[in-house]
């Protein structure tokens, strides 16, 4: 990509008077922001058809989507049924979306459900490989990216999610969720110098492709020493985010950035301007 794109998480609040995807890209127009990364996290509606009018109009909105797949996710699963639908879960997802001529999708990997991180490294790697080799023969254009997660009960700190887009062939690279980052660290990665060595990390490890072609979340959060608790509004947090910002601005950070505060278009908003001002 050649800019940076502020995304909602769903549709806007302010959407009226129904609330689809549809009504919801014609409103993310009117506010000015870039994009929805429509939201099958409660699980998805297979219909071809309605997909592929979403892409129409987002094309014609000149808007950009991504997608968020089902919660259900777990390719540490020690039961075949699971596995089985995590792959549908993944697949139909980037299929529906690659349908609308969308970036990227999303997804949560895995729990280590008490396993060594190693053993559960090993099982969710080759499964990605499986479904990468599944999209690659289908000829899905999107990117499948795993999600870096907030609780330290799940799969996917920052490195085992690098290491993954490092070590498996087509078109995988990681989703940055820098809340979550922040959560699992116990309050880390909330500085330019942070952020400065995040980018590092990301170019060293995996080039400048990953650099100009970051899937990212932002939100406040709240969290334990277990890390996530819940997601909260930019105004209640610490989130520095002008700093974040300046970080993104520094590296020529291009890409899309998904807002997933429950204020979805305020925060979004608020983080664009931002932006545009510096």
């Amino acid at each position: 990509m050649h800019k940076l794109h502020f995304l909602t998480a769903g549709i806007p609040l302010s959407t009226k008077p129904k609330k689809t995807i549809i009504t919801g890209l014609k409103r993310i127009k009117e506010l000015g922001l870039d994009g929805m990364e429509i939201e099958y996290v409660r699980g998805i509606v297979y219909d071809v058809n309605y997909i592929k009018e979403v892409g129409k109009i987002a094309k014609d909105l000149k808007l950009v989507l991504t997608a968020h797949a089902p919660y259900f996710i777990n390719l540490f699963s020690s039961e075949k049924r699971i596995i089985d639908k995590s792959y549908e879960y993944i697949l139909d997802t980037a299929r529906l979306l690659d349908y609308a001529n969308g970036y990227s999708i999303v997804f949560h990997a895995a729990y280590y459900l008490e396993k060594k991180p190693e053993l559960v490294y090993k099982s969710v790697k080759e499964h990605i490989e499986h479904i990468s080799q599944i999209a690659s023969k289908e000829a899905l254009k999107i990117w499948i990216r795993p999600e870096l997660m907030g609780k330290k009960s799940q799969f996917g700190n920052l490195e085992e999610i690098i290491k993954l887009s490092k070590e498996i062939n087509g078109k995988i690279l990681p989703c940055i969720d820098l809340a979550h980052l922040h959560a699992r660290t116990n309050g880390k990665f909330n500085s330019y110098e942070e952020w400065a060595r995040l980018w590092d990390f990301m170019g060293n490890e995996l080039g400048e492709e990953s650099l100009k072609n970051v899937h990212l979340h932002f939100s406040g959060i709240k969290y334990t020493d277990k890390g996530e608790q819940k997601h909260i509004n930019l105004k209640d947090s610490q989130f520095r985010y002008r700093e974040f910002l300046k970080s993104l601005i520094d590296y020529d950070i291009y890409g899309v950035i998904v807002c997933e505060s429950p204020n979805i278009e305020g925060d979004t908003l608020m983080m664009k301007k931002t932006y545009l001002s510096m």
